[in-house]
């Protein structure tokens, strides 16, 4: 399968993430990794933001064995202002922690997570989501909750509101630690406040 012929397929299509999944593993499938790292930095220069998340999501499966991929993912992937983009972006460092396993991937995900820019940050707090349904978090859901909390009040909305809810949905099964995690909190602050009437919204 050609990657024009999976290009103008996907670009018909302006919703969902399961056809740009399919349209990556055909093309992984038909050419050499090192051919489909070429495409998918060509395609990040599209002016379709579908083909920005095909880049996306095949140097994705690339960055599970290329440093390379992982960095144009964290450098260039994390700076497009698609919406889209960035929901592709998590979806892949997910598939990332996945392959080598989420307690491995703890310094790239602590790498990221402490990243200067929110992109790189919420490419993890939504990318893991739900937390606590991934092997290590699911049995370490401490461990979660503190590395999500750290960005409680940080500028950007977008990342907060990806963190309130990923706690969210750790409170659905660990309402006590949820509960213990934002008594330490300064609800004075407008930004966590922000982040706190998410995190509680489904706690009595």
């Amino acid at each position: 399968m050609s990657v024009e012929n999976v290009l103008s397929r996907i670009l018909e299509i302006e919703h969902g993430f399961q056809h740009i999944i399919d349209g990556t593993n055909e093309i992984l499938s038909s050419n050499s990794k090192e051919q489909c790292f070429k495409y998918a930095i060509t395609l990040l220069e599209h002016k379709a933001y579908q083909a920005r998340m095909l880049a996306t999501s095949i140097l994705g499966k690339l960055a599970t064995t290329d440093k390379k991929a992982l960095y144009f993912l964290k450098e260039q992937v994390s700076i497009d202002k698609n919406w889209r983009v960035q929901e592709m972006l998590a979806k892949a460092f997910d598939e990332i922690c996945k392959y080598k396993g989420y307690e491995s991937s703890l310094p790239l995900i602590e790498e990221w997570i402490n990243d200067n820019n929110p992109n790189v940050v919420r490419a993890v707090t939504e990318g893991l989501r739900i937390w606590t349904n991934r092997p290590f978090f699911k049995e370490n859901p401490m461990i979660a909750i503190a590395l999500i909390s750290k960005h409680k009040e940080d500028e950007s909305e977008y990342l907060r509101k990806s963190v309130g809810n990923a706690l969210k949905d750790i409170s659905k099964k660990y309402p006590d630690l949820i509960r213990q995690e934002v008594t330490q909190w300064d609800l004075s602050n407008p930004r966590i406040f922000f982040t706190y009437k998410l995190a509680t919204k489904i706690l009595k």
